[in-house]
């Protein structure tokens, strides 16, 4: 689907839609659970609906509720251990995250599984994840393609990541630590990738009884680490409900807009206390030079003096493409730098930030591990191919808001991956928004 964008600034407010981020981590927390969970959740996405599937495949059962979802965990054997179904199909769909966190949990569980995925999933890494699976009891079929077979069991030890790969794997070994039996480390050498990402599944496991130590540690080369212990043998403990909060990755666009615009845009639902990351973007739109305006209700963004400053994405990758975006106006030059780890996303997306900003009249070029964004007082328009990434077609629709020209989004229905609702909320915000004829 071709979507053309007419010129015209976003202004009013607007709900943030439902993190996946806490999603993946409360449905499987709760998957893995004896009891039942309610876990509220307002919206879904393509991504949320993969991590249902596979929890459903592997034997929970998932309901769709009025709020969210309704989980009964896995059945359990005589021991009152999760009992996974064998030969299960886990359809990972283009989710990273399902994928990272559901293999070293279906390895925990002792689960004779096959996971699949579609788009680049196939092609993102999994080393060294991999390695430290296959080293603690895992039989994995060959990395790099799919579907990965999953046999043996995971058991309890230490495992050594460098800190500069995927959080996702410190994620998936913390998720899948009490079903080991045993006490589990993991030791990542700082910095630590991503950080925010980790605190956000140790509190995801606080909600379900499972506390994660943490302190400071060295590598065996006597290099700063951090080390992450497990040691649950009760396992996971429901709460009976928990709530998954408003997006802050998905919010990032709306705030970006504010300040490309005349008026602002609030918006609701996002928690300034939340433990997601992304919501360092109110710091970096505010060094940008936006006014940020936040209320019991709502956080507003809307324009002052916009200038390029050096941006430092090594925690919240994420926040690249609407930060981008700003930088792309902004008087003077951005630096975003920290960035390498967005080759690996659903799209090069350093490359194709990049390549968005410079179809639309702007000035931008790929650094080692970031970029430099010249800044224009006027974008022209054009087309952007928004290369099956749902955060570079959100990306482009909020800067076409500023150009003096129409904009065409190819392949603008990758949206669904985080964010089905995201054009409707578009044109909720005064956007001007039709298929391409």
């Amino acid at each position: 689907m071709n979507l053309v964008i007419d010129p015209g600034a976003l202004t009013g407010e607007v709900r943030a839609p439902s993190s996946k981020s806490e999603a993946h981590r409360l449905l499987i927390c709760a998957a893995l659970s004896a009891d039942t969970t309610d876990v509220d959740c307002a919206t879904t996405s393509a991504d949320i609906d993969a991590t249902v599937s596979c929890l459903e495949a592997l034997g929970a059962h998932v309901a769709r509720t009025r709020r969210g979802f309704r989980v009964v965990g896995l059945p359990r054997d005589a021991s009152g251990r999760p009992r996974p179904a064998q030969g299960a199909l886990l359809d990972c769909g283009e989710s990273g995250s399902t994928l990272r966190f559901l293999l070293p949990v279906a390895c925990a569980l002792g689960a004779e599984a096959r996971l699949t995925g579609r788009g680049r999933l196939p092609e993102r890494p999994l080393s060294p994840l991999y390695e430290g699976l296959v080293a603690h009891g895992c039989e994995l079929s060959a990395q790099g393609r799919m579907p990965l077979a999953t046999g043996g069991r995971l058991g309890a030890g230490r495992f050594e990541l460098p800190g500069d790969v995927s959080s996702q794997y410190v994620s998936g070994l913390l998720m899948a630590a009490p079903l080991t039996g045993g006490a589990v480390e993991v030791l990542v050498s700082e910095p630590v990738e991503s950080r925010p990402y980790v605190g956000l599944t140790m509190d995801a496991l606080s909600r379900f009884g499972v506390e994660v130590g943490e302190g400071p540690a060295t590598t065996k080369g006597g290099s700063p680490a951090r080390l992450f212990v497990v040691d649950a043998p009760c396992g996971f403990v429901s709460p009976g409900t928990v709530e998954v909060g408003g997006d802050w990755s998905n919010a990032a666009f709306w705030l970006a807009a504010g300040a490309l615009g005349a008026d602002g845009v609030a918006v609701t639902g996002a928690d300034v206390q939340s433990a997601q990351g992304d919501r360092q973007i109110l710091g970096a739109l505010a060094l940008l030079g936006a006014r940020i305006v936040r209320s019991r209700a709502s956080v507003a963004c809307a324009p002052d003096h916009l200038a390029g400053r050096i941006l430092d994405v090594k925690s919240c990758p994420d926040l690249v493409p609407p930060l981008a975006a700003v930088a792309a106006v902004a008087t003077g030059t951005t630096h975003v730098v920290g960035a390498a780890r967005l080759r690996l996303k659903e799209s090069d997306r350093l490359a194709t930030v990049s390549a968005a900003v410079n179809a639309l009249g702007g000035c931008a070029e790929v650094t080692g591990d970031g970029l430099v964004i010249e800044g224009t007082d006027e974008l022209a328009g054009g087309t952007v191919d928004a290369a099956n990434d749902h955060r570079i077609a959100m990306m482009a629709a909020v800067l076409a808001t500023r150009c003096s020209g129409p904009t065409t989004i190819v392949g603008a229905e990758c949206v669904s991956k985080s964010y089905p609702a995201f054009f409707e909320d578009f044109a909720t915000l005064g956007g001007a928004v039709r298929k391409e004829s």
